[in-house]
């Protein structure tokens, strides 16, 4: 038998639409390996409910390897390391995977060099393929889809091998138990089980959203509905491709395209964080490097009761009890928290962002970073600092009565419309607190902080 090749999965696992799965076995034996790095990544290794996602999804794929002839490798340290310790063992002469743009895995594909085919997988179009015209990366986001829109649809989806052929001989492996990423002390996952994890889950997912992305152009902003597609974590782990999602929907109108670029702007933040790796961390602009932030005492208590969905604001309570149980927050309701915690509270973007990403299961590095910058106005494409969300009037807005009671049970008693705002109406109940800040006087703060920006 000729040497085996690896295949090195991250964030791609699937089995159909897997172009280095596919170029892999064309070539003979394939050994498959999913390395748990947490040195790469630095500060950015995956959180606590990406861990929890991650097992069930290594579970998942390790099956399906497994009815095609295959099986799992499990290594833990520095992704590069442990590659070329395998290629030691095995004989393998080099390392397929499928492109990422996460700064650490940039870095790690440079370090294996000629060792490492690298495919493209995990975008509608990759990243350098739609660029300005002197050849950069795009950092409007309406310019950025006028040009992707050009060289849509994407290719047809690829199947998965028939077979897998597998090495004369395994390497070693750990046990997934070992990797010790489900809470146990204290289990704070069981509101995660209402998520289904690993390729066909995705696959199912898709086929249910298929149903309803004609109205997703309005029902995506309603809390209280059934509108979002969820397929966000499904999408950050791989077990699904953009491109899969794409065809699916092609058909459909209207409210389709509004979902369509939710799956460019997943590719366009890609471009953001490859010309400005450290955008989770720096701001945008540099001016907003002056803005007082505030910090403290006083600052710490606010982030505490905002982390656990005790503003006062039951649509910001409501948004943050959601994340904490389910590792996932409606959209319209993350950029209202979002919105809340920079304005409102006038704490550090950055504060929020290392929040959601330990609990949020669909926690991506381009994503989590552009979404806050954006929110924040500090981003190099963004909302003005100056437009500050009114969380009350977004609750009755978009109708969030019923995913308030959902969420936030002392309310559940509060008629609407006071359920938006039960200070005002004179019937919050003892159980729930008051509001943190006005919103006049939130405002008028946030205001006078961005003159310093100037």
């Amino acid at each position: 038998m000729t040497q085996p090749v690896l295949l090195w999965l991250r964030q791609d696992l699937r089995l159909a639409d897997q172009p280095a799965l596919v170029a892999a076995a064309a070539e003979g034996a394939v050994i498959p390996v999913y390395i748990l790095d947490d040195e790469s990544p630095g500060d950015w290794r995956i959180g606590g409910a990406q861990r929890w996602w991650l097992h069930h999804s290594l579970t998942s794929i390790a099956a399906a390897l497994t009815a095609k002839g295959s099986r799992l490798i499990l290594r833990r340290g520095r992704a590069v390391e442990q590659l070329r310790a395998l290629i030691e063992e095995t004989g393998a002469t080099h390392v397929h995977a499928v492109r990422h743009y996460e700064p650490w895995w940039r870095a790690a594909e440079d370090e294996l060099g000629d060792l490492l085919v690298r495919h493209e997988g995990n975008h509608l179009a990759p990243p350098e393929d739609v660029v300005t015209g002197s050849g950069g990366q795009f950092k409007v986001f309406s310019s950025f889809w006028k040009a992707l829109s050009q060289v849509m649809p994407p290719a047809d989806p690829l199947p998965a091998p028939d077979s897998i052929a597998a090495p004369s001989r395994w390497p070693k492996s750990d046990r997934l138990a070992d990797w010790a990423l489900l809470p146990t002390d204290p289990d704070w996952s069981a509101g995660f089980d209402e998520w289904t994890v690993g390729e066909d889950a995705a696959t199912d997912a898709v086929t249910r959203f298929v149903e309803l992305a004609d109205d997703y152009g309005e029902a995506r902003n309603l809390p209280a509905t059934q509108g979002t597609s969820r397929l966000s974590p499904h999408l950050h782990f791989g077990e699904v491709s953009p491109r899969q999602v794409w065809h699916a929907i092609h058909s459909r109108s209207d409210g389709a395209t509004t979902f369509r670029k939710e799956l460019a702007w997943r590719d366009f933040t890609d471009g953001v964080v490859l010309s400005l790796p450290d955008y989770a961390e720096k701001n945008g602009r540099a001016g907003f490097d002056r803005l007082p932030w505030r910090t403290g005492a006083a600052a710490e208590t606010d982030l505490k009761a905002w982390q656990q969905g005790r503003t006062g604001y039951p649509i910001v309570d409501a948004g943050m009890r959601q994340l904490w149980t389910t590792g996932w927050m409606h959209n319209r309701v993350r950029m209202i928290a979002a919105s809340f915690l920079v304005k409102h509270l006038l704490i550090d973007w950055r504060e929020g962002e290392r929040w959601y990403w330990d609990c949020l299961v669909d926690a991506d590095y381009g994503n989590n970073a552009v979404n806050w910058q954006w929110i924040a106005g500090t981003g190099v494409d963004s909302n003005m600092f100056s437009r500050i969300m009114a969380p009350l009037g977004q609750s009755e807005k978009f109708g969030a009565g019923d995913y308030i009671r959902q969420w936030v049970p002392e309310l559940r008693d509060v008629p609407d419309p006071a359920i938006h705002d039960p200070d005002e109406h004179g019937r919050r109940p003892k159980a729930y607190p008051a509001k943190i800040i006005g919103h006049r006087e939130a405002r008028a703060r946030a205001l006078e902080a961005l003159k310093k920006t100037k």
